[in-house]
C-alpha cells in the first residue's frame, strides 16, 4: 500500500488539512456532479458598487464630523489621521472581517455570492483573507487589470484570487 493512500493524503498548501481526494464532496462545492458556478465580472462589479455606497455612507458622515465640510474642498490628498483612519484602515478591517466571519462582504451576501478557497471549495484561512485584499492593490496598478482579468478567466479569478488562492461562487 502506497504511503500517498487517501487517508493520508493532506493539502500541501495547508498541511494537515485533507486534500480534496480525501474530502467528501458530495455537498461541496467542487463536487465533480455538481461544479461550483463562478461569479463573474458583472455581479461582481455590483457588490463591489454595493460595498462602496455602504463604506461611503458611514465614512463621509465621519469624515464631515471631525474635519467638517473643508475636508471636501481641500486639495490635500490625505487630510491628517483621522482621514487616513476612515478611508484606509477602517474600510479594510471591516472587509476582511467581513470576510473571516461571512466569507463575503454586504454586496456579495446580498447578491448571493461567497468566497471559497480554490483548492478545497472550504473557507480560505485569515492569511488568505489579508492576502487578499492586499493583492486587490496589485489588481489596481495595471490599469486595472487584475479586475478586468475576472470577465477572461475560465473560473473568474482577478489578480487578486489567484494570488490568495480564492475563487468567488454563486451559493
Amino acid at each position: 500500500m502506497s504511503s500517498h493512500s487517501p487517508e493520508t493524503n493532506t493539502s500541501p498548501r495547508n498541511p494537515g488539512t485533507p486534500s480534496l481526494s480525501t474530502i467528501d464532496t458530495s455537498h461541496a462545492q467542487h463536487d465533480r456532479s455538481n461544479p461550483p458556478q463562478y461569479a463573474g465580472f458583472w455581479i461582481r462589479t455590483a457588490a463591489a458598487l454595493i460595498d462602496s455606497l455602504i463604506i461611503l455612507a458611514v465614512t463621509m458622515p465621519l469624515l464631515t464630523l471631525v474635519y467638517g465640510r473643508e475636508y471636501w474642498l481641500g486639495d490635500l490628498a490625505i487630510q491628517g489621521t483621522w482621514d487616513v483612519l476612515f478611508n484606509y484602515l477602517l474600510p479594510a478591517l471591516a472587509v476582511i472581517l467581513f470576510w473571516i466571519y461571512r466569507s463575503a462582504t454586504p454586496g456579495k451576501m446580498l447578491l448571493k455570492l461567497t468566497i471559497v478557497d480554490a483548492a478545497t471549495g472550504g473557507k480560505p484561512r485569515t492569511g488568505q483573507w489579508v492576502g487578499r485584499y492586499f493583492a486587490y492593490y496589485l489588481s489596481i496598478l495595471p490599469l486595472m487589470l487584475g479586475f478586468i482579468w475576472v470577465a477572461f478567466d475560465a473560473r473568474k479569478q482577478g489578480f487578486h484570487d489567484k494570488l490568495a488562492g480564492t475563487v468567488v461562487i454563486r451559493k
